[in-house]
């Protein structure tokens, strides 16, 4: 029978679709629902069909597999075509009916749950006084809008009043395709929103090339054994006893040395280009005046071994990379006295004794790696010394502060440090770090808003000011692109909660790697999706609460009015009620409500 269908996926869907005749639904559901059944790898497709699309390209491969999927179906079907028993019972198979009223209870008592984390946390917001002006800050620090940067500048400000932190997307605006020095691809260094213009890469150090060439082709060949079709379920037994040591050679560990070469933009990328793509991190993240001596621009990186899921505590803007890459090529493009020039023209004067520097938070032991030290003028030596004071001091009052959560909280914190080391290197380790876990909130508006709040790293913090934000570019950019990334984030751990067999992943150490494309558990089946129950709990009881996210503006109205009236794609984020949204003014906070603004309060039960 399937010999027999036409070649093309569009008539072969036809063809199926005539022999098993659904009836009581609408073929274009019919369709979806054939697609589901295979969610993993129907999944990997629509992702291929749209990575292409961004470039102008088309993938008919969902269309392929769907042909494929459905010809199954209707096999079985022709082969019992003449059975009247089975013909009926096929036609009169339905949906099971929902349930209007349990639906009903179920989505009151959610957003009751809800509500109450969102009061809470409005109350805060509104009622935390504005901290002091300071003079010019000593330095300041930026830092990715993740939940894990967080506790860390709560815990920065504390060590070092002085310095001021802000709050922006990882990739620091610096959207780039970067080959490493091993790498036989270049991998996007953005969110997945975006298609790169710009390759960067890792230059070989001089005298070093042949040697570089051979790793990358070892590398190459280890890598593609590793995720061949035919090798991945019997990788161990292949190389038998000498795996435990090529395991080890292998660890993934996504916390890079201090010791690295820099980046470097391509021939190509010349001066007004980098100069162009600094200030729209500079405005983007309300930073054009008041700049400090020394500027830490910190992207940040998780570090794992044996863990099909380490790009996952990664950082998500960077396309699941650390952002070490963009903290470097920002630092140095922000430092070249060119690129300051047409800045200046810009309208942005960067004073003359302002240094920038680049650094990655490593969120699994939550030290913090400072990049080419060697380029800074000796005049800033004294502020780096007290800058790397802070961040050390820091880093043991989070180490502290995460260590319960991790179950070490008996641990002295002396030793915490190198408990926290032994762990990101452990073959054996399905919970490295808790990653975004417990993710509920993103929050736009000026620091002092959020400063000396507690939010327990559950909030996405990105610096706006909306006084400053003419023709609302920024606020565009936050609600067109921080926003709905952060949304799939929540709604990755939420969907992974809520039903963990159908949108997680299941048991990680259980776990096969498929060509590099995903995983199965065990040997066969479907390419698993969302998180992996290890993520989200820890053994005894689940850690993530799972509440759709809630959105928290510090903007007039009339001006988040104005872009979601322009983004109508975003708009549909909250009218559909997948996340929530809030309006910060002064000391109140109001609640959009399907293109309706109303007085935050608590909803009747």
């Amino acid at each position: 029978y399937v010999a027999k269908l036409p070649a093309t996926p569009s008539e072969s869907i036809a063809t199926c679709l005539a022999e098993v005749k659904p009836t009581a639904i609408n073929a274009t559901d019919y369709l979806h629902r054939q697609l589901v059944t295979i969610s993993g790898w129907a999944g990997y497709a629509q992702y291929l069909a749209r990575e292409d699309s961004l470039r102008g390209k088309e993938n008919p491969l969902v269309s392929d597999l769907l042909a494929i999927r459905l010809a199954y179906d209707a096999a079985l079907s022709s082969a019992f075509a003449k059975n009247e028993k089975a013909q009926t019972q096929w036609k009169a198979k339905t949906a099971t009916p929902q349930n209007p009223r349990l639906i009903d209870a179920l989505v009151r008592w959610q957003l009751a749950y809800e509500h109450g984390y969102q009061h809470q946390l409005a109350t805060s917001l509104v009622n935390n006084p504005p901290a002091a002006a300071n003079q010019r800050a000593a330095v300041q620090a930026i830092f990715c809008i993740d939940v894990r940067s967080e506790i860390f500048r709560r815990n920065l400000e504390l060590a070092a009043p002085d310095i001021q932190t802000i709050g922006f997307a990882g990739f620091f605006a610096f959207p780039v395709a970067h080959k490493s020095g091993t790498s036989t691809t270049a991998g996007s260094r953005c969110p997945v929103l975006l298609v790169p213009p710009i390759e960067t890469c890792e230059p070989m150090p001089a005298g070093d090339s042949e040697k570089m060439e051979t790793e990358i082709a070892e590398r190459g060949a280890w890598k593609a054994f590793q995720n061949s079709a035919a090798s991945c379920f019997s990788f161990v037994e292949t190389l038998g006893i000498g795996f435990g040591a090529a395991f080890g050679k292998a660890k993934s560990s996504s916390g890079p040395k201090c010791d690295r070469v820099a980046p470097a933009f391509g021939a190509e990328t010349d001066v007004q280009t980098r100069a162009s793509l600094a200030e729209g991190a500079l405005r983007n993240m309300s930073l054009t005046k008041n700049f400090a001596r020394l500027v830490l621009v910190c992207g940040h990186g998780s570090q794992s071994a044996n863990n099909p899921y380490a790009s996952s505590l990664d950082c998500g803007a960077c396309g699941g990379h650390a952002g070490d890459v963009n903290a470097r090529l920002a630092a140095d493009t922000l430092n070249d006295p060119a690129a300051r020039e047409v800045l200046a023209t810009c309208g942005i004067t960067l004073p003359k004794d302002t240094v920038f520097i680049a650094g990655l938070h490593n969120t699994m032991t939550d030290e913090v790696v400072l990049y080419d030290l060697d380029k800074l003028p000796n005049s800033h030596a004294a502020d780096v010394t007290k800058l790397r004071e802070a961040l050390a001091q820091s880093a043991r009052r989070v180490n502290r502060e995460r260590s319960t959560a991790l179950g070490l909280e008996n641990t002295p914190s002396q030793e915490l440090s190198g408990v926290l080391k032994n762990r990101s290197q452990d073959i054996a380790e399905v919970r490295p770090e808790w990653g975004l876990a417990n993710n509920a909130a993103l929050i736009a508006a000026p620091r002092k808003r959020t400063q000396g709040l507690n939010l327990q790293g559950r909030s996405f913090l990105h610096d706006y000011d909306a006084a400053a934000d003419e023709g609302n570019q920024v606020l565009t950019l936050i609600l067109s692109a921080p926003v709905v990334v952060a949304s799939w984030i929540n709604l990755q751990y939420y969907a992974s909660r809520v039903n963990p067999t159908l949108y997680g992943s299941g048991n990680k150490v259980l776990h096969n790697v498929i060509g590099g494309l995903g995983v199965a558990e065990g040997n066969g089946g479907d390419l698993k999706v969302g998180l992996p129950l290890q993520s989200i709990h820890n053994g005894e009881s689940f850690v993530h609460e799972p509440r759709r996210l809630s959105v928290y503006i510090e903007s007039p109205t009339d001006k988040i009015d104005a872009v979601l009236t322009a983004q109508p794609q975003v708009r549909n984020l909250f009218d559909h009620g997948w996340i929530h949204l809030f309006a910060l003014n002064g000391e109140t906070c109001l609640s959009y409500q399907s293109g309706q603004w109303v007085p935050f309060t608590a909803r009747e039960s």
